[in-house]
């Protein structure tokens, strides 16, 4: 691999790393919940499998599109803006205000809106400059929704895979015990880079599964 090329995937991890923590999350909590739903309904693991596979498969699929558009939507809405941006943007009085609050002169201020009258089209294309470099920096939307899509799909694995390597009674603990370590390290993860609480974090996480798995139980258990 390149270094460019490796370079240019770290920027995309980065740029898309939020993608990739809803994506964990979604992934291993929906599967887990649907995964006990069947499981507390059943000793086939064959069904199990099944359900967990395709439930992983449709749901990765659905937020990679989800991502996609989400992603598309943001970009558009930015191009928007910045045709939309108006020539004399420092005369007006928000931003004069603006300016002066953070330490721009009244007479500095006066000067860029001389500039702007004698060349009407230099605050566009300023603002438009600096949304090319902005934009650049970000993964485009298909980075975007792949990585949403690999990130969904290997956290839905984690609960579906002891099935597959199991007898039944040994499956689900171990599906809860692999489960349970995602989302304790998801829940570090998120309380590090938002800096938050870890312990509340993490709480939260295993909280949002425990919930999930329970309520896959009572509905697998209600239509068995």
């Amino acid at each position: 691999m390149s270094a460019s090329l490796a370079s240019r995937i770290a920027a995309s991890f980065k740029a898309s790393f939020g993608d990739i923590v809803f994506g964990m999350e979604d992934g291993t909590v929906s599967i887990f919940g649907l995964v006990f739903g069947v499981a507390a309904t059943t000793s086939d693991t064959r069904t199990v499998l099944v359900a967990g596979m395709t439930g992983a498969i449709a749901a990765a699929v659905s937020m990679m599109a989800g991502a996609y558009l989400d992603a598309e939507t943001a970009r558009d809405q930015a191009r928007q803006h910045a045709d939309a941006v108006r020539a004399d943007v420092v005369a007006d009085e928000t931003m004069r205000n603006h300016l002066v609050a953070n330490g721009v002169s009244s007479e500095a201020v006066d000067e860029l809106n001389a500039l702007g009258r004698r060349h009407p089209n230099l605050p566009r294309a300023l603002h438009l400059a600096y949304d090319a470099g902005d934009a650049a920096a970000e993964a485009s939307p298909l980075a975007h929704a792949s990585w949403m899509f690999v990130a969904d799909m290997l956290a839905a694995l984690v609960p579906v895979v002891p099935f597959a390597l199991l007898p039944m009674s040994e499956a689900r603990y171990v599906s809860i015990t692999c489960t349970a370590t995602v989302l304790v390290v998801l829940g570090i993860g998120r309380a590090k880079i938002g800096k938050r609480r870890i312990l509340s974090t993490t709480l939260q996480t295993l909280g949002i599964a425990a919930a999930a798995g329970l309520a896959g139980v009572i509905v697998g258990n209600l239509f068995a």
